[in-house]
């Protein structure tokens, strides 16, 4: 083992850089095997980093655990200053988008004419837009006649809400409000309801 990881929390910044540079949350297995250090020292070393980065004022920026990793993301009060530089129109979710959206994570795994009988309108437009963005993927056939694609929500869909795991959902009232709001939120972030007819 390099010398840097013999001594006390010598793997903190490791971990740090580690947890910074990945697109994905890292989990504690990943960075376990790569530094051949013990689950329970990633652990502890991610505590500490929490304490540096999530309690500090001072810091824009913080650690969060999603599906099971861990990554750094931006603050939720200063995620709208973030959006200015990084977001685009194309990260937009319409009502009908959101509503969908809301159906497929509880109801998962579902098919797509068990969502439009929820909702009462075609839905391939929203289905094909959260696909696109990657906030659900299809999790297989239902074994019915025509064998129909099942959906379900996605590692970057948790990510996008800040939730942990599915546990974490808020309550319906609460998700029957987000979708009501003229403008929807992701991470703090603003999303504008565009919905229109045609996105149905």
């Amino acid at each position: 083992m390099n010398s840097l990881l013999k001594e006390k929390y010598g793997a903190l910044p490791v971990v740090e850089a580690m947890i910074f540079s990945s697109e994905n949350p890292l989990s504690i297995e990943k960075i376990s095997s790569i530094l051949e250090i013990s689950k329970e020292e990633v652990e502890e070393i991610i505590k500490l980093l929490m304490q540096e980065y999530n309690f500090n004022n001072m810091k824009g920026i913080e650690i969060v655990e999603i599906g099971g990793g861990y990554f750094f993301r931006t603050k939720i009060p200063y995620a709208p200053f973030i959006r200015k530089i990084v977001m685009g129109k194309e990260s937009d979710l319409s009502k009908s988008a959101m509503e969908t959206l809301a159906i497929i994570a509880y109801k998962q795994p579902i098919t797509r004419a068990e969502i439009e009988h929820i909702r009462g309108v075609d839905s391939s437009n929203p289905i094909r837009s959260l696909l696109e963005k990657k906030l659900i993927k299809i999790m297989g056939r239902k074994d019915v006649p025509g064998r129909p694609h099942v959906y379900g929500t996605t590692k970057e869909f948790l990510k996008a809400f800040g939730l942990k795991d599915l546990n974490e959902l808020p309550n319906l009232k609460e998700i029957k409000d987000m979708i009501e709001q003229p403008q929807l939120k992701l991470l703090g972030e603003d999303y504008e309801n565009k919905d229109s007819e045609n996105n149905s």
